[in-house]
């Protein structure tokens, strides 16, 4: 018997590691095998009909993450409870009917169409995979759920293809495609970073609606904190496979710890930022998953980095109710 919890889901020092290929004078060698810790212990929940959004640069581990969360790739620690269900390991088949309450709105909406199913045929395919509708029901409800997120008239866009629509036309129809199914839980993930700035604040209109009409929970992955603070109610900065700060997204965009939200704030031109008198600014590139360093993982691009910050990895500090950030600073 599944309970239902006030947290839809509940992810525990979840982990992700891709083993790097060794070459054959390693493997004659002996060499230890390495690994690309893609996602490396990261804690947190969220509340039926809460946004969290997931925030940092390209590399960080968000969309693995999401992924993961989902089991479309495969965990290598850790623990995904899903509606009071512990999910981390159960076969495939008992998934199959907690994955329609699980949906996923891809980063590049053309690579996940098929150039050779009709529009209305890859909205509707989802009810038929999972025995919701008939062949007639479910065009049927393909055709309504094309009018509800704007493409009219709707019988013209069910016969179109793929590479007959435009950017934001193709990502409503993948935003379709996954809410046809009414799911509890959805991992967006960059959804809107391909497509152009107009259309944006329509795509996110759209995605507050669905949350609003459905109760929806959602996981909003983006590299851009000024656009995940239009959709979200919480906030988790991610770095290098570790969730640095989270908190309501008032109080990190009011009260930022982590030196690392500060940077990325600080790439956002606003009034706020021009109003800051300290400006923070980091060096170099993310380092590599592979040799991450010793220690705080932010320290060799920190500008405030301390001896103690090069030897001992920080721990979560409660800053106010809710708000956490893992930095030496802070003791």
């Amino acid at each position: 018997m599944v309970i239902k919890m006030d947290y839809i889901l509940n992810v525990k020092d979840l982990k992700k590691y891709f083993p790097v290929r060794r070459s054959f004078v390693e493997i004659l060698k002996k060499a230890p095998e390495r690994y690309v810790r893609a996602v490396d212990g990261i804690s947190f929940k969220i509340k039926r009909g809460e946004t969290l959004s997931l925030i940092g640069e390209s590399g960080c581990g968000k969309t693995t993450a999401g992924r993961t969360i989902l089991r479309l790739i495969e965990p290598t620690g850790g623990k995904i409870i899903f509606n009071g269900k512990d999910i981390t390991k159960i076969p495939e088949k008992k998934l199959r009917p907690i994955r329609r309450k699980m949906q996923i709105i891809f980063q590049d909406p053309y690579a996940s169409l098929s150039p050779k199913m009709k529009i209305g045929e890859a909205i509707a395919h989802p009810l038929l995979i999972h025995g919701l509708a008939d062949k007639e029901e479910a065009k049927e409800r393909a055709l309504k759920m094309l009018k509800r997120v704007g493409l009219t008239p709707e019988e013209e866009f069910y016969e179109r293809y793929p590479h007959h629509l435009s950017g934001g036309q193709r990502q409503r129809v993948v935003i379709a495609r996954a809410m046809i199914l009414k799911p509890e839980f959805i991992v967006a993930d960059e959804a809107v970073s391909m497509i152009d700035a107009s259309m944006r604040a329509s795509i996110l209109e759209l995605l507050n609606d669905f949350k609003k009409e459905y109760n929806l929970s959602m996981l909003f992955i983006t590299h851009d904190i000024d656009i995940g603070k239009l959709i979200s109610d919480r906030i988790a900065v991610m770095y290098l496979g570790k969730i640095v700060e989270i908190g309501k997204v008032k109080d990190i965009l009011n009260n930022p710890q982590h030196p690392y939200t500060k940077a990325l704030m600080e790439a956002v031109p606003s009034i706020a930022r021009r109003k800051r008198k300290k400006k923070v600014k980091i060096k170099g590139e993310i380092p590599n998953a592979i040799d991450i360093p010793p220690g705080c993982r932010f320290h060799p691009r920190c500008p405030f980095a301390m001896d103690i910050c090069r030897k001992k990895e920080p721990e979560m500090v409660e800053i106010e109710p809710e708000h956490f950030a893992a930095c030496h600073l802070l003791k």
